[in-house]
Parts: C-alpha cells; structure tokens; sequence
C-alpha cells in the first residue's frame, strides 16, 4: 500500500498539516528511509508555536519516494525535492544534499546527495538547520540551533560571508527573522550582511520585493525597518539616484512614529506607505511631511520598481499617499456629499490610520465622522442614470456625467429621494424641460 492510500484517507478532511506530514514520514520510514522534519516548522515548534507546513528531509532519493508516493510530483527532482499531497496538504520531501558551486548567487549549480549532517551544514542559519524525529519528537540538531533559539540570535551556519554569497537575499532573511522574533543578529553575521549589503542589488527586484512584503505585513515591521536602515539595506533596496530619490538614502535615526502606531492587520502596501512617510519625516525634520500630488507620483513610481508592485498595489500606495494629502489641506466644512465621496475613494482607511498614528487628531477625528456619515466607504446606488435622462428626452451630451453627479450629490445630502425628483432637479440644472 502507498503512503498516499492509508487507510486514514475516509478522515482526510480532518488531518491537520502535522499530521499529514506524519503520515507522509511514516510511510518512508517503513520503507526503510531516514525521515525527518525540517527547516522552519523544527524552528516555530521549538518556540511553541504551530507551523502551517511541514517539510521532510529524507535519506530516500527521488526515485525512491515516487516508489513509496507513486503520485509524487517532482518540482526540483535535479535538487532532489519532491511534493507530496496528503489529506488537502501539499509536504514537500528532499533529499539530504550538500549544495556545489554557487554561480549566480542563488542556487547551486548543482547538489550531491549526502547525509542529514551535510544537508544541514548547507542550510542559511542554525535556527533553521534543525531537523526533528516525527513520531518521538527528538530534535536532531547538528548545528547548535537550539542554544541560538534559546538566545535568541540569528547566526548563519558557518561562514557567514560564504552564505551570503550563495544567496544575497539571506540579508533580508536575517532582518525578517530577527525582526519577527525578536532577537538580534550575531555579530559575525551582522558583520557580513553589512559588508556585503551593496551586493543586495544583484538580487532580482521580485525576490527583493517579496521579502520587504513578508516584513511589512508582519507587527514586527518597525524593527525590520530599522534593521534594514542601520545595515544599509535600505539603500540597495531602493536603488536609484541619491541626489534625486529620497527613498534611496539611508536614515540613520528614524523615529517609526507610524510603523509602530498602525494597527498589527494591515496590508503590506499601508505599511510601506507609513515606511516611507516616517523616512521622509526624518529627513525633513518635520512631522507632518507633506507632499505635492506630482511628489507623491514620483514616489509610488520609485517603490513600485523597488519591490516589483503590482498594478493595484502601486495604484493603493499612491491612493494613500493622496488620501493623506487631502485630509491635512481638508476644510472640515465643506458638504456632506463632498465628505462622501472623498471615503468612497481608493486609499481613505490607509490614509487615516496613519495619519492617527501621526499622533494626530485628524485621523481619528475623521475616522469617526467617516465611520457615522459613510460606514460601508462606498457611495449610494444613484436614483438616476444615463438611460434615464435618454428616456426623459435627453440626447446624450458631455454634461450628462456633470448632472447625474450633481443628482448623486443632491441624493446624498436628501435633497431628492425618487427618481422624479431627480428628474426635475436635472431640468432644473439644464435650463429646458427636454433638451432638443
């Protein structure tokens, strides 16, 4: 019987990810293989925390795991690494290797199937070189990973410098773990990443993005910042002119008044916006940075090509951006309609939540009046459309979209409620009760 068709598969809706990839461990070790677990999930275990995945290091090699999982698929079966579904869980099973030579800075030109000690030794820093035994629990440290779990240090395993060559990203992934569990960064380690932090930029602008991404969306993120900023990992990141981009200039002493003040569920792109104001802050010596909307153009176009953003993304960074800018020029007596629509539009709750963490009252102050006046930040269903006008006798003109706003505006502040009132309050702005 193959480890995909146990007799547990009537219950596979219940199995969680770790034991899916229990299963998974146990059908190679019946058939004679070493299993364990590894990397990240040995790692959030130690600490007591459940990982979401697994990943399973194996002496078996490719051909022996599709003997034991006929369904196996293969998804780097050169490197030896195989996926395994299981239960509605996808475990991803290699096996022990010893990395060759490393060419482009990152990944190896090729790998030599070896032991657990081998496999481990090639792996980026102790906490995450730790293997563990699925069914008695007893971790398999070659590496001294736990003392550094328990000391709370990132430190790459072995050289730091011949890390970091194979893989320059591992300087942000030291920040992100550092930041994240808050621990610090060995000195050896730190040493390297700051020696080779220019080097970041050969690193490809979307693996660089998905990492900045990962630290933003995390609570941690003002401490990402901060690491990224004292390591000089912020200049590589946003790499451009430093006489004409200021995202691109290192700041030595920032205070993170919004990446610490925003809420712990935002999205990455928010966090990056409140990144980039706190920059700015320190480098104008002023709280409350404003920016021109062609300034805030030029900045969301620099960052987009920074960390690779997408479309939306890029379009939300500088809808902030805007956002923030109309609320601190924002006349507070202005129409209701005009209060409306500004919350309808893209950017508006982003754009709030920092400017309250700008230990401001206007945030929190329109956040409250917004929450009353628009809670769904979406307009009303308008009374009155084109097709209305066109069969009240209206030939369609240019001045069609300046009424139906009008109308919406007139809806919005109760001054129409049906359709016929719509109506008259066109022909009122129109001047004719049918246009010829």
């Amino acid at each position: 019987m193959s480890g995909e068709d146990t007799p547990f598969r009537q219950s596979a809706e219940r199995e969680s990810a770790r034991d899916a990839a229990t299963a998974v461990a146990r059908a190679l070790l019946d058939a004679g293989h070493i299993a364990y677990f590894a990397g990240g999930c040995v790692r959030d275990s130690f600490r007591g925390d459940e990982p979401k995945d697994f990943d399973i290091a194996t002496s078996a090699t490719p051909e022996d795991i599709k003997r034991v999982f006929p369904k196996a698929r293969g998804v780097g079966e050169a490197f030896g690494v195989m996926l395994v579904r299981r239960a509605g869980h996808t475990v991803e099973v290699a096996t022990f290797r010893e990395d060759l030579a490393y060419i482009d800075g990152r990944r190896p030109t090729g790998v030599r199937f070896a032991d657990a000690r081998a496999d481990a030794a090639r792996r980026d820093f102790t906490i995450n070189g730790m293997f563990r035994e699925p069914l008695t629990g007893e971790i398999v440290d070659f590496v001294r990973g736990q003392d550094d779990l328990q000391a709370g240090i990132v430190r790459a395993i072995g050289d730091p410098h011949a890390r970091i060559a194979e893989d320059r990203l591992r300087m942000l992934r030291a920040v992100r773990f550092a930041a994240r569990f808050g621990f610090r960064i060995e000195s050896h380690t730190r040493a390297a990443v700051e020696a080779h932090a220019s080097e970041l930029t050969m690193v490809s602008r979307e693996r660089i993005g998905d990492e900045v991404r990962r630290m933003m969306q995390h609570p941690s993120r003002a401490r990402a910042a901060s690491m990224l900023e004292e390591l000089g990992l912020s200049s590589a990141i946003f790499e451009t002119n430093p006489e004409t981009n200021p995202v691109s200039n290192p700041v030595s002493t920032v205070s993170w008044v919004r990446l610490v003040a925003l809420p712990n569920e935002i999205t990455a792109v928010e966090a990056l916006a409140a990144w980039m104001l706190d920059r700015l802050s320190a480098e104008s010596h002023c709280e409350q940075p404003r920016q021109t909307q062609s300034a805030c153009e030029e900045l969301a176009r620099r960052v987009r090509c920074a960390l690779v953003l997408s479309n939306d993304e890029s379009t939300l960074f500088q809808a902030i951006l805007d956002r923030r800018e109309e609320f601190l020029g924002w006349d507070e007596a202005r129409p209701l309609a005009a209060r409306v629509r500004l919350a309808a539009r893209l950017g508006t709750d982003g754009a709030l939540r920092i400017l309250a963490a700008e230990k401001s009252d206007l945030g929190k102050r329109w956040q409250a009046r917004l929450d009353l006046e628009c809670p769904s930040r979406a307009l009303p269903q308008p009374i009155l459309g084109g097709d209305d006008l066109i069969a009240a006798g209206y030939r369609p003109s240019s001045l069609f979209r300046v009424w139906l706003d009008a109308a919406l505006d007139a809806q919005i502040e109760g001054q129409i409620a049906s359709k016929e009132q719509a109506l008259q309050f066109v022909r009122s702005l129109s001047g004719a009760t049918v246009l010829p």
